[in-house]
């Protein structure tokens, strides 16, 4: 009886347990591969808000791979900060000169 009750515990905290939102990135459009993504997460207050959106961001990657400045060419202000913070710790393919990337995020609820 105990196994079913845990079972069952388990079962309902998992359907109502809170899950953390992200935004789904867009392909690059840049001559460089991406060697690691971190997905911004969708922000609390534009989830409360029903805000949906796209963002879109110029990034000049140094040689190394690494993020040297990052550009906002549209979006709502809300979901911008999320995607700046999680394109900050984007690493690309190092090559021997620095390029211009540009990423688009989609924040969907």
């Amino acid at each position: 009886m105990k196994t079913i009750s845990l079972a069952l515990f388990l079962l309902v905290s998992c359907a109502v347990a809170p899950r953390a939102l992200h935004a789904q990135s867009a392909p690059t459009n840049g001559s460089r591969k991406v060697t690691n993504k971190v997905v911004p997460e969708y922000p609390h207050l534009a989830r409360d808000m029903n805000l949906t959106g796209a963002v879109r961001l110029e990034v000049v990657v140094n040689a190394n791979g690494t993020v040297k400045a990052i550009q906002v060419k549209g979006g709502s202000p809300l979901l911008v900060q999320s995607a700046r913070l999680a394109l900050n710790n984007w690493r690309w393919e190092k090559l021997d000169h620095e390029t211009a990337e540009q990423i688009e995020f989609n924040f969907k609820p």
